[in-house]
């Protein structure tokens, strides 16, 4: 039988030893706050206890869970509350404790049945773009001020114009698909030489403009599929008709700086030996005033461009005095400029201009940019939907091979 002094001291133990099972329990709660190893040397300071606990104490304490537990089918809210760290569960190591002290085994927890498959549809993930949109209620689009008919500024300083109009469809789509029908759209004006870096370093959500899709390009940003097809043509002036490249063997020719068509004049010019001056604008108005000075005898730009620059002249330039070439020299798929790594983003851009092709909708969008007298500027293109357009209608496509478009 024990003296005073040896129940007093195994109280104090016994005291010591629950404070350490309390605490024990009040970890494996909080496991995801604890390290596995402090856990672990917890757990094997309370084991070195159980030898001077009496039976009664080894029975575990509730714990409650931090967070309410979600039920499931076919799982109890009890058996969702527990959590396990390292392998070990709280109920699982009262158990083991309890048997250690006793020598009786205990009968293993018992195993809930697998959950369910959930009846809610799984949602695709949004992706970075669409994340953003969505947490800032903001969309940017980026537009060409004086790049008519594709995009351009009314009297009211608005941007407008064909590719203009389907960003805005993609907008619509974005208000509905995000429920968000007090989507800002924020208007930046880019340039031919900012308007890349502006869609890599991810300040435009949307560059709609005149851009062509190329294989070069499409490392650094992703495309929608095409919305247009161009080709690069020479206009001259006086009424020199010029078809190709090595017939301005020597001579100034002028094109826009940081488009492909000035990038296929210098490769050409380095090919096959010219010695042709190039001369860069600034922008396309720029370009053709260069042309129209007299310090570069041919432009090389898109045949849209070209023409749309001779409309804007009205009668201050006559008609006569500028010849585009029959000959188109480099294929130029159009399309809007994306940000490479979000394909959520881009599949949605692509599935509301898909839309339009698919309804026909297309050819009155076309229609009204093209062949119509235009908003704020009156003229007329007169431009007929090209057979590659159509092809691209019938069959969409995003790739930049020139080849797709013949």
């Amino acid at each position: 039988m024990r003296d005073r002094s040896s129940l007093r001291v195994a109280s104090a133990v016994s005291t010591a030893a629950l404070t350490a099972l309390n605490a024990l329990a009040a970890l494996t709660s909080l496991a995801p706050l604890v390290s596995r190893a402090a856990l672990g040397g917890m757990t094997l300071a309370f084991l070195a206890f159980l030898p001077l606990l009496p039976e009664a104490a080894c029975a575990a304490p509730h714990v409650q869970s931090a967070k309410p537990a979600a039920t499931r089918t076919g799982t109890s809210a009890s058996t969702s509350a527990s959590s396990t760290v390292a392998g070990t569960s709280a109920s699982t190591s009262a158990s083991t404790s309890s048997t250690a002290t006793t020598g009786a085994p205990k009968a293993p927890p018992s195993v809930p049945p697998p959950a369910g498959p959930s009846t809610a549809p799984a949602r695709p993930p949004e992706g970075p773009t669409l994340t953003r949109i969505r947490d800032t209620g903001v969309v940017v689009m980026g537009y060409r001020p004086a790049s008519l008919p594709f995009s351009y500024l009314d009297a009211q300083l608005k941007p407008i114009g064909y590719t203009v109009e389907l960003c805005e469809r993609v907008i619509d789509t974005l208000r509905a698909r995000l429920k968000l029908p007090d989507l800002e759209v924020r208007r930046v004006a880019v340039g031919s030489a900012t308007r890349l870096p502006m869609v890599t370093n991810g300040t435009l959500d949307l560059e709609c403009g005149i851009t062509t899709n190329t294989a070069e390009r499409a490392r650094t940003q992703a495309f929608s599929i095409t919305i247009f097809v161009a080709e690069t043509r020479l206009m001259t002036r006086n009424g020199e008709r010029v078809q190709s490249l090595t017939e301005l063997r020597g001579r100034p020719v002028v094109s826009t700086i940081g488009t492909t068509s000035i990038q296929h004049l210098a490769a050409v010019n380095e090919q096959q030996q010219l010695g042709i001056r190039i001369v860069a604008g600034l922008d396309d108005p720029d370009a053709f005033q260069l042309l129209r000075s007299g310090r570069a005898e041919a432009f090389l730009m898109d045949d849209v461009l070209l023409r749309s620059l001779l409309a804007q002249q009205g009668g201050s330039v006559p008609a006569q005095d500028y010849v585009v070439s029959n000959r188109g020299l480099t294929v130029e798929p159009y399309a809007i400029g994306l940000n490479r790594d979000d394909p959520a983003f881009k599949a949605l851009v692509d599935e509301t201009i898909t839309g339009l092709y698919r309804s026909g909708e297309i050819f009155s969008i076309y229609k009204r940019w093209f062949a119509s007298s235009l908003p704020a500027s009156g003229i007329n293109l007169q431009m007929p939907m090209s057979a590659a357009l159509r092809k691209v209608v019938a069959q969409p496509t995003d790739s930049p091979d020139p080849a797709r478009y013949r």
